[in-house]
């Protein structure tokens, strides 16, 4: 029989250790998909200068990774999700960077996100938004709420990066996403796969557009998305 990580370890964007002494949560997906993800994100903000919110950040390791290397943006972490929080501040602390701020409570599919909350820099528009394996995990009201959180937010220049499993043409790129699809159903029927054309008409609406799709290793997709002209 193979060895089980105690439930209490295990959260929805799946933990396979205990947390460290501190607090730090470690995903293996981040271990799996870190180094191609990191690489897009550098390329595409590597000429940004400002601030980045990461939207979602889970354990808060790929936050860590864009503060390292994109120092140009000053990066602000959040989640809706207290433990979360716990962990990114662990990590965070643990990399002592000086462009990684404190970890903030934010719910995207709220109309207020709140971001003169203390500690954040209220009336400085976001030079990126950065959002990680988080929309087919939450209902769809998230999407909504982050795109036109996107739209009030980002600087005229600034980008929305998203990355995750994603339909084109009403299809799934495999059958391991069609699976997953299934799957996450099975366990919240808000979750699922999305439609990179419903991401478009979406972005549509909030005057924002789909600039650049990069195919990623496990078949997934980074979708970049910038303000219409």
């Amino acid at each position: 029989m193979t060895n089980q990580v105690p439930p209490k370890y295990v959260v929805e964007f799946g933990v396979d250790q205990p947390p460290h002494s501190d607090g730090r949560l470690d995903a293996p997906a981040f271990r799996r998909n870190s180094a191609p993800i990191l690489a897009v994100v550098t390329r595409v903000l590597g000429m940004s200068q400002g601030h980045a919110l990461e939207v979602g950040s889970g354990t808060g390791q790929h936050v860590v990774a864009f503060a390292r290397a994109l120092p140009g943006l000053t990066w602000w972490p959040s989640d809706p999700s207290a433990k979360h929080r716990e962990s990114i501040e662990a990590w965070r602390r643990d990399a002592g960077l000086a462009n990684l701020m404190a970890p903030i409570a934010l719910d995207v599919s709220s109309a207020d996100w709140s971001l003169g909350q203390p500690g954040f820099p209220s009336n400085h528009p976001l030079a990126a938004i950065v959002c990680i394996n988080v929309l087919h995990i939450a209902p769809w009201s998230v999407a909504e709420g982050l795109l036109a959180g996107a739209a009030r937010h980002l600087q005229s220049d600034g980008q929305l990066v998203l990355y995750g499993p994603y339909r084109v043409g009403g299809a799934h790129t495999a059958p391991s996403n069609a699976a997953f699809d299934v799957a996450l159903r099975a366990q919240n029927p808000q979750w699922g796969v999305r439609d990179m054309e419903e991401i478009a008409a979406l972005a549509a609406a909030n005057r924002l557009r789909i600039a650049e799709t990069v195919e990623m290793p496990a078949n997934n997709l980074v979708l970049v998305l910038a303000r219409s002209s």
